[in-house]
């Protein structure tokens, strides 16, 4: 099956005919050529099993025909110490290419449950972006603080680390000039009382000499609003400007949770949202997902009729992904829904 435009939130296969896992994917471009990573997710049956199965790199032409270029970052399978062992609690890979070292130099966040606790960062690099990656840290401690969602930006010859500390901030701190470990001073962002209000996964991007961060709600695989930020630079101050997703009803950024915000490379303002929809069946009438993890937080109203581990331990290998552009009105990012789309008709 070939593609000819995005059809966000269906079914996308590969060039083999398989279903794409990349989940909480990334886009490295290079050599004209689109290069999509993420969490490979073809065994999990159910997370609480099979959290993962390595890292998937794919690679495009067009961005709509993906060929599997195969697994970067291998599990483990025997070692249940190893940071990727296949049930450690592996999310969201990221890529920077350090011109110094001429590697190519991933993060990894690895969490010891489900409700992210001992979260710590594993590092691995290669002399291709197609690997395969040598893990050189784990168990590592940015900043001192456990290692939550996080961003990796590059400006210049700096780059950067954005996370969460788990369930209480977001810090902002420079990596070091090979890329392996953070450094100070660092800032501290976005304080807020608990979960579903704390921000995870934060995706930067660059427009009109602003940068803008989206970050998301903490609501496990459940999807929730998202809030777009701005800043001068990124360890300056961001100011809250608001949701981008426009008419999104149900409160959940249609049904979805962005991961990464790429500008395409031939196109002078076209941004493009990558997100999953982890869990592809959610009914219309699902409790407000923000004021229902809300009250696990207050024990005098426990919830009796709604239980999270129903929905997570169904099968994230047919998780589904969100793809959409951003437009930009009077400054603000937006996103709108669309059911099919193409990169060609945008500017």
């Amino acid at each position: 099956m070939t593609y000819d435009a995005f059809y966000p939130g269906r079914e996308w296969r590969d060039t083999d005919g398989n279903l794409i896992q990349a989940h909480a994917g990334y886009m490295f471009y290079e050599n004209d050529t689109f290069y999509w990573y993420g969490e490979n997710k073809e065994k999990s049956e159910t997370e609480w099993k099979v959290w993962h199965w390595g890292v998937r790199l794919y690679s495009s032409k067009d961005l709509y025909n993906w060929q599997s270029e195969g697994i970067i970052l291998p599990p483990e399978l025997t070692d249940t110490t190893h940071p990727m062992y296949f049930n450690s609690k592996m999310d969201r890979p990221h890529i920077l290419y350090n011109e110094k070292t001429g590697l190519y130099v991933m993060w990894i966040k690895v969490m010891k449950s489900a409700y992210a606790t001992e979260c710590t960062a594993t590092i691995a690099v290669s002399k291709s972006i197609k690997g395969p990656f040598e893990i050189v840290k784990s168990g590592y401690l940015p900043n001192g603080y456990e290692l939550g969602d996080f961003d990796l930006w590059k400006e210049g010859d700096r780059a950067y680390i954005i996370y969460e500390k788990p369930h209480t901030e977001l810090i902002i701190a420079p990596l070091s000039d090979d890329y392996l470990s953070c450094e100070e001073p660092h800032n501290s962002y976005f304080h807020n009382i608990q979960p579903p209000f704390i921000r995870e996964a934060p995706a930067l991007f660059k427009h009109g000499g602003s940068l803008y961060m989206i970050t998301s709600g903490t609501t496990a695989k459940f999807p929730n609003p998202s809030e777009v930020a701005v800043a001068d630079s990124v360890m300056g101050d961001w100011r809250v400007i608001g949701d981008p997703h426009v008419g999104d009803a149900k409160r959940t950024s249609f049904d979805s949770q962005i991961s990464c915000i790429f500008k395409h490379p031939k196109k002078e303002n076209l941004f493009i949202a990558m997100a999953d929809r982890w869990l592809i069946d959610l009914p219309d009438n699902l409790p407000d997902i923000v004021e229902t993890f809300a009250l696990r937080y207050r024990p005098e109203n426990p919830i009796k009729t709604f239980n999270e581990k129903d929905w997570t331990k169904r099968n994230t290998k047919n998780a589904r992904y969100v793809w959409l552009p951003i437009r930009f009105e009077d400054g603000v990012p937006r996103i709108y829904w669309q059911e099919k789309w193409r990169w060609e008709d945008y500017d």
